[in-house]
């Protein structure tokens, strides 16, 4: 691909397209734990895809469901229309959601979710009379996706400067729980930080909670570099929001099914929101989809009025895709069968030790780990801040390691069928690029 003409029509994603196309990293096949690139080099997986092949790639169940459903019906319309998969889907999801969260809204990605998710805030508050609560509060630090609603409440310097004049008004930040001088080199969630809840009562007192709908927050901050909430902190959250008649919502794209264990961090961390939104994992990643859980009394404050008003003025052409569904169908079949969202508490104690053997190599200034995902922060380069980061990332990949880059983080997230033998090796040869980045 390098200086090949035709690669210059694709405008990648959050890429530095010059960098990349004058090198180009390209993979064409994947089975398992590994990807196959373009020079028939086996890649070890340690990012599941991109956060969202929690199966392991190539997964004989759903290639066939979704042929399956392709060659019946390619697409079916969700506007005062339906067709079975959907309903389906939404009734297994009910069966593993946090006690509760028994309705489901389908979108195609994490992006869509968070935007759905805070405008079912809005509109749940106007529905109950309390349409003066219009200010949402986001989270220095966080990712909610790319649409207007997720940068405005996210809090990543670069998703937001070039686009500063045109975000939602009416929104305010936490602070990030991020905290190296007392957390460094923490194992699990951090011992300190959970008094930063708090800075939400300032909030309440500087806008009022008659003026507030929701806190959005994901419960580990993946896209920033793995920040995980310290112990007490979501419970206070919950407490701070629910005193308040404020609505929480839990952006759980990367910590779905299973990341972190338990079908959902909320699960695992034992606090129940009033909206989750999810995607990656739903399907695999093998097509794109999206969700959000809502309580069953948040739904229906919306049921009201003749029966035959629309409800909510809210919605997308594939939401609810036949073939998304499929794929979905038969991944939380695998994740059941295989009782895989266990697989990171059972892992866990296995891989912080393996991850935590990094300590003390060049440059590494933190690392991060709960479930199976981690984070190991790099001191910046001289030259520019992410240097050193991307330098790490790019030893790893031509070492046979597909690592993810954060700034000077780099995050390693293995699909939950990643054996002790696959993390030995991953942490082995990033242990190499460390070194060799030095």
């Amino acid at each position: 691909m390098a200086n090949d003409p035709r690669a210059e029509h694709f405008w990648m994603p959050f890429t530095a397209n010059r960098q990349f196309k004058a090198s180009p990293r390209l993979l064409e096949g994947a089975e398992g734990m590994y990807y196959t690139d373009t020079a028939g080099r086996q890649v070890l997986d340690g990012t599941a895809g991109l956060w969202c092949c929690n199966a392991g790639h190539g997964r004989r169940e759903i290639t066939e469901a979704v042929s399956r459903q392709i060659a019946r019906m390619d697409f079916a319309p969700t506007f005062q229309m339906g067709h079975p998969l959907p309903f389906e889907l939404a009734e297994r999801l009910a069966r593993i959601s946090p006690e509760g969260l028994n309705r489901v809204f389908f979108t195609n990605s994490g992006s869509e979710s968070a935007d759905t998710a805070l405008k079912v805030a809005l509109a749940y508050q106007r529905a109950i009379g309390q349409g003066s609560r219009t200010r949402l509060i986001g989270r220095e630090l966080a990712y909610h996706g790319v649409g207007f609603g997720g940068i405005s409440v996210g809090g990543m310097g670069n998703n937001r400067k070039a686009f500063g004049s045109s975000l939602l008004p009416g929104i305010d930040h936490l602070p990030h729980t991020l905290d190296l001088k007392r957390n460094a080199f923490t194992r699990g969630l951090p011992e300190h930080g959970v008094e930063l809840a708090d800075e939400l009562e300032r909030l309440v007192t500087l806008h009022g909670a008659e003026n507030i709908a929701a806190v959005i927050v994901e419960p580990m901050s993946g896209s920033a570099g793995v920040i995980l909430p310290p112990q007490g902190y979501l419970q206070r959250l919950r407490e701070i929001t629910k005193k308040h008649g404020i609505l929480l919502i839990f952006d759980e794209v990367i910590t779905g099914f299973g990341r972190v264990g338990e079908a959902f961090a909320a699960q695992r961390w034992g606090v129940t929101p009033d909206i989750l939104t999810c995607a990656k994992g739903l399907t695999n990643g093998a097509v794109p989809m999206g969700a959000v859980f809502v309580s069953e009394q948040i739904h229906e404050a919306f049921m009201h009025g003749p029966e035959s008003t629309i409800e909510f003025f809210h919605g997308y052409t594939y939401s609810g895709h036949p073939v998304a569904c499929a794929a979905a169908l038969a991944t939380q079949e695998i994740y059941q069968r295989e009782n895989l969202f266990q697989k990171a508490i059972e892992l866990e104690d296995y891989w912080q030790d393996a991850l935590f053997s990094l300590q003390g190599l060049p440059n590494v200034t933190d690392i991060r780990t709960v479930g199976l995902v981690a984070g190991i922060q790099f001191a910046p380069h001289a030259e520019s801040v992410g240097r050193r980061g991307y330098e790490v990332f790019r030893q790893c990949f031509e070492d046979g390691l597909l690592a993810r880059a954060s700034g000077d983080t780099i995050a390693l997230s293995p699909a939950l069928i990643v054996e002790r033998a696959h993390i030995d090796a991953m942490v082995e040869r990033l242990a190499d690029a460390i070194r060799k980045a030095a």
